[in-house]
């Protein structure tokens, strides 16, 4: 069942001490701002649920894991503030998943473009298919990905990161995406993928919620100033949204 809501839609299951999140939008799950905002308010509400250990992250669908940013609602940015405010959305997002009490495990079936990159990227852990290619689009449309960059960079380093964004109409296999740490199983298939991803998530969901509060802690060290980094990186990126550049770029994708 895919979502045909203009805002997209975000649903939360509880299994267990499992939380699993789903989010959608008829644009191929892209995120626009409220969608990002619910996306937000929800992984912090489960950082404090004491009854979960584990969410798993995933979206609608058998096609796209997430194309990015909305571009109908990019090209409805009119100034300097507006634009800081919709980049904000994946600051928001990335920082809520760094600063989550709970493990989050990312479930990519499919496609995922730009802002889900970083999305994934932010996940402490992601299943995925052969599905599941990847690619830094931003380039190609005026911006750059400048929020989602520390997340990305800290799971494939600046050097893969720099292949993909330099190359940014080029998709990357999901075996790429493994062997430089984006993704940490790729399956065959997505029953495959799920059934082992079933197995994993209530194995990990076993262990002492505690210790794993701690260690997520380690593994995330260093990353402390990403609140002001990224708000700053999404201001950066929302003036060069407004560019003419990025103007024509994207109206070529307005239907």
């Amino acid at each position: 069942m895919v979502t045909t809501r203009k805002n997209g839609s975000l649903y939360t299951r509880i299994d267990g001490k499992v939380a699993h999140v789903e989010f959608g939008h008829p644009a191929s799950n892209s995120f626009v701002s409220e969608l990002l905002e619910r996306l937000t308010d929800t992984i912090n509400e489960l950082s404090e649920n004491e009854g979960i250990s584990v969410i798993l992250l995933k979206s609608e669908g058998e096609k796209a894991f997430c194309a990015g940013a909305s571009f109908d609602e990019l090209l409805e940015v009119s100034n300097l503030e507006e634009g800081k405010a919709f980049f904000s959305g994946f600051a928001h997002v990335i920082n809520a998943m760094r600063k989550c009490k709970k493990v989050i495990v990312g479930r990519v079936h499919g496609k995922t473009v730009g802002g889900g990159v970083g999305l994934a990227a932010a996940c402490d852990y992601v299943y995925s298919n052969v599905n599941s290619s990847i690619k830094l689009s931003e380039l190609s449309i005026g911006i750059a990905p400048l929020v989602i960059a520390p997340a990305v960079a800290r799971k494939i380093g600046n050097a893969a990161m720099g292949e993909m964004s330099l190359a940014p109409t080029e998709w990357k296999s999901a075996y790429w995406a493994q062997e430089k740490g984006l993704f940490n199983k790729v399956y065959d298939n997505a029953q495959e993928m799920d059934k082992e991803l079933d197995f994993f998530i209530h194995k990990l969901a076993s262990y002492n919620p505690d210790a794993l509060t701690e260690w997520k802690k380690v593994l995330w060290e260093g990353t402390d100033h990403w609140d002001t980094l990224l708000t700053d990186r999404a201001s950066i990126t929302g003036k060069l949204a407004l560019s003419e550049f990025t103007r024509n770029a994207l109206s070529k994708f307005k239907k």
